[in-house]
C-alpha cells in the first residue's frame, strides 16, 4: 500500500519523502504541481513509486482510481502569505484539502495535513481554540476555515485526522521558496553576498531585531509527522518548539557559524552591530498591521498526545542548517 505525499517537491513535503526513504519506505506516490519546474531538484535523491500532477491526482481521488493507500500526508498548498488572489488561495488550500478529507473519511485512510500558525494572526495566545484564531491574511483564513471543517467531522470520524499548525519552519530543501523561504535562509544568502545581515528596526513595542517567533527546524516537523503516522491520534496540534526566540538569535547563529567555518571567533550581538555585520533597516509600511511580532506555540496538546522528544533550539538547528547549506 502506498503513502501519498502531496506538495512532495516542496519544502516540508520533500523532507518527509526523504525521511520515509531513510526508514525503508519507497512505495510513495509524490503529488505536486511542477509549474515551477526547479522544485524537481528536491526529489532527485528520493525514491518514489509514482509521481502525479496535482490535477491528475484529484481526478483519481474523485473517480476512485487511486489504488490502495495507506495514508495521505497532505503538505500541498499555496503558502505565500502575501498572495492577494483569494479565489486561487481558497481553491488550492481549502477546497483541495476538503476533497482529500472526504476521500480519507470514505476509505478510512489516515489523513495528516498541514495547517498553520497563521490561523492565529492577530492573536497573542497560541492555543488550539476557536477564540484565539484571528487570521490576518487570506492564507491564514484558508487554513483556519479548513480547520473548522475538520473540527466538525472529528467526533464521528472512523479514521485518524491530524492537523499540524506549523510555526516558522526552516531547514534544507527550501531554496525554491523565494521570498517565502525562512529567515535563516535569507540571512545566509545575504551575508554571503553583502557581508552583513539586515533585520528590521523596532516596531510594535519591540526593539530592533527583537521581534520573536517560534522557529522550528524541519527536522523536528518531520519527526512529529512520522510519530503521528506510527501512533495515530486525531486532532489539531500546534507544531513549534514552544520557545520563542528573536530574529537577532537567528542572525547571530548564521553569521557566527559562517565565521567559525572561516576560522574566525564568534561575536556577541553588540560587536556584530558595531562591525557592520548586522544592520537594522526601517520596518516596511506594507507589513504594518499584517505582521506577527511574536509567536510561541503552546505545545501542551502535542505533548498530551504522546510526542515527548525535545525540539532543537535556534542555535542548534540553524547551525546545522547553515552547515548543510555550505555543503
Amino acid at each position: 500500500m502506498s503513502i501519498v505525499v502531496t506538495g512532495a517537491a516542496g519544502f516540508i513535503g520533500s523532507n518527509l519523502v526523504k525521511a520515509l526513504n531513510e526508514r525503508g519506505e519507497t512505495d510513495i506516490i509524490a503529488v505536486d504541481n511542477l509549474a515551477q519546474a526547479d522544485k524537481f531538484r528536491n526529489l532527485v535523491d528520493c525514491e518514489l513509486v509514482d509521481y502525479l500532477d496535482q490535477d491528475e491526482f484529484l481526478e483519481r481521488v474523485q473517480n476512485g482510481s487511486l489504488g490502495q493507500v495507506r495514508a495521505i500526508l497532505h503538505q500541498g498548498a499555496c503558502s505565500d502569505t502575501m498572495e492577494t488572489d483569494g479565489r486561487y488561495m481558497m481553491e488550492n488550500n481549502f477546497r483541495y484539502s476538503q476533497h482529500l478529507l472526504s476521500y480519507c473519511l470514505r476509505h478510512q485512510v489516515p489523513y495528516l495535513y498541514a495547517s498553520s500558525a497563521a490561523t492565529y494572526g492577530g492573536s497573542d495566545t497560541f492555543v488550539e481554540q476557536r477564540q484565539y484564531e484571528k487570521p490576518l491574511n487570506v492564507y491564514g483564513y484558508s487554513k483556519f476555515l479548513f480547520d473548522q471543517v475538520v473540527r466538525k467531522v472529528l467526533p464521528t470520524a472512523h479514521t485518524p485526522i491530524t492537523g499540524f499548525r506549523y510555526f516558522n519552519v526552516y531547514g534544507p530543501r527550501e531554496n525554491h521558496k523565494g521570498r517565502m523561504a525562512s529567515v535563516a535562509f535569507h540571512n545566509f544568502n545575504q551575508f554571503r553576498v553583502e557581508g552583513k545581515v539586515k533585520l528590521f528596526e523596532g516596531w510594535d513595542g519591540y526593539q530592533a531585531g527583537c521581534q520573536q517567533r517560534d522557529f522550528v527546524s524541519v527536522e523536528d516537523v518531520v519527526k512529529v509527522n512520522l510519530h503521528f503516522l506510527d501512533h495515530p491520534h486525531s486532532g489539531i496540534f500546534n507544531l513549534g518548539t514552544g520557545r520563542a526566540q528573536t530574529f537577532n538569535d537567528v542572525a547571530m547563529t548564521v553569521v557566527n557559524t559562517l565565521r567559525q567555518q572561516q576560522g574566525q571567533p564568534a561575536l556577541p550581538l553588540e560587536a556584530l552591530v558595531q562591525q557592520g555585520l548586522l544592520e537594522y533597516i526601517p520596518f516596511p509600511d506594507a507589513l504594518k498591521g499584517k505582521y506577527q511580532s511574536f509567536t510561541q506555540a503552546n505545545i501542551e496538546r502535542l505533548r498530551s498526545a504522546g510526542y515527548s522528544a525535545p525540539f532543537l533550539t535556534v542555535e542548534e538547528g540553524v547551525q546545522r542548517y547553515v552547515q548543510w547549506l555550505q555543503k
